[in-house]
């Protein structure tokens, strides 16, 4: 098979999952811009968000997937509500973060990924964000510097529990575990 063959396929099957997960139709993009113009964050971006766009409809998958951009979106909205196709476009980078981790893509950006996973992670523990649990993420990307003074402060003064002291977890683990089988979205 030709290599524009190779692209049609990849544009296909990212553009139909994308769509599968979302709802959101990526052809529908025309690259006006906008959405690159008014995001906030597009000073740090690898590509910028209209290039995403093109790049999913040239089936350039591990790009995308591998890109800094899909993970520094705040998910403002500020491109969804600019696009005039309707399109919400942070709700594809949301979908594309899925993606991401779900194929095993090494992320373009180490620390952001790895804080969604820490935060998802003990959100779902726990109901919400546990301090010694973030306190792993940390330690893993090598931030630990300069917090070890104001943490231990902070404990001292009984500020962090060692262990969670609020309810929630067990009704985040029903809505992730429903979430996972496909009964919401």
């Amino acid at each position: 098979m030709n290599q524009i063959g190779q692209a049609s396929n990849n544009t296909m099957s990212l553009q139909s999952e994308i769509f599968q997960i979302s709802g959101e139709k990526i052809q529908n993009c025309f690259q006006c811009q906008k959405c690159s113009a008014g995001c906030p964050l597009n000073f740090a971006m690898d590509i910028l968000p209209n290039q995403v766009f093109r790049h999913i409809q040239y089936g350039h998958r591990d790009k995308v997937l591998a890109s800094k951009t899909i993970w520094l979106c705040a998910s403002c909205h500020t491109c969804s509500t600019r696009c005039p196709n309707s399109i919400d476009i942070a709700k594809v980078m949301d979908t594309l973060r899925e993606i991401s981790s779900r194929s095993g893509a090494v992320p373009g950006e180490k620390k952001i990924s790895l804080f969604h996973k820490f935060f998802l992670g003990l959100t779902k523990y726990t109901g919400r964000t546990w301090e010694p649990g973030m306190g792993m993420y940390i330690l893993q990307t090598g931030g630990l510097g300069g917090m070890m003074g104001w943490s231990m402060k902070m404990f001292l003064k009984g500020k962090i529990p060692i262990f969670p002291t609020f309810k929630g977890g067990r009704e985040f683990r029903k809505l992730f575990k429903k979430v996972g089988k496909g009964g919401a979205k």
